[in-house]
């Protein structure tokens, strides 16, 4: 079955160039050109992931991506954010609000295809999950895609899941920058620190009571601590 793949992008000629590409890839692909109209056919198609651009007419791509975060059906729905702006801040915000991944126009067709499968396989999770991980006032059930914390269950998208549990498997070791793109992203670091910086913000934003388990280690990376501290 092929995988179906909904592109948001009011610019005729790229969203024809972008059609092309993924259909050549082997992705079925479904189009629009405007938010309202995307969030209908999200209902509709079911897309497996969406590519989505940030300035849109009416209903912008930022708007877009909070309803579906918003949204017990598609808030773990894959998402690419395509955008014309390239300031880091513009790319943060993309983060911030629940992109899995971010693209600067122009970009590449052969990179956006690399980042989609890397998302897709991000979020189909891997082969073999790890068995469920139990921390004080923290428990990780890969099986169900589930996170408590204190009890509460918390939303993660699928990316910030794999962090999660790619940290948490490996407690007291020091993980690179360089190694979570390679690892959880699937992509080389080329540049991109700030994407893991800014996943790690917000993951921690949304562990609350106990963000302290991801301890930053200055000029390397981060480590998941055994026991977070008080």
């Amino acid at each position: 079955m092929q995988t179906k793949v909904l592109v948001v992008e009011d610019e005729p000629d790229l969203l024809d160039l972008i059609e092309y590409n993924l259909s050549q890839a082997g992705f079925q692909v479904f189009r629009s050109t405007n938010g309202l109209d995307a969030l209908e056919m999200i209902r509709k198609k079911k897309p497996d992931l969406v590519v989505l651009d940030l300035m849109l007419p009416g209903l912008n791509g930022k708007e877009v991506c909070l309803r579906l975060r918003a949204d017990g059906e598609t808030r773990n729905l894959p998402i690419v954010m395509l955008t014309a702006k390239a300031e880091e801040v513009d790319r943060i915000v993309g983060f911030e609000i629940g992109a899995d991944d971010y693209l600067t126009k122009p970009f590449s067709h052969r990179e956006l295809i690399l980042r989609i499968r890397a998302v897709l396989k991000r979020s189909q999770g891997e082969a073999t999950q790890p068995v469920s991980l139990h921390f004080p006032g923290l428990i990780i059930d890969p099986d169900r895609h589930r996170v408590e914390i204190q009890g509460d269950e918390i939303d993660l998208t699928a990316t910030e899941f794999k962090l999660l549990i790619h940290l948490a498997g490996r407690a007291g070791r020091v993980q690179t920058r360089e190694m979570l793109l390679d690892e959880v992203w699937g992509y080389p670091y080329e540049g991109y620190a700030r994407t893991v910086d800014t996943h790690i913000r917000r993951l921690r934003k949304k562990m609350g009571p106990q963000k302290e388990y991801i301890e930053t280690i200055r000029g390397v990376g981060y480590r998941f601590r055994e026991k977070a501290q008080a």
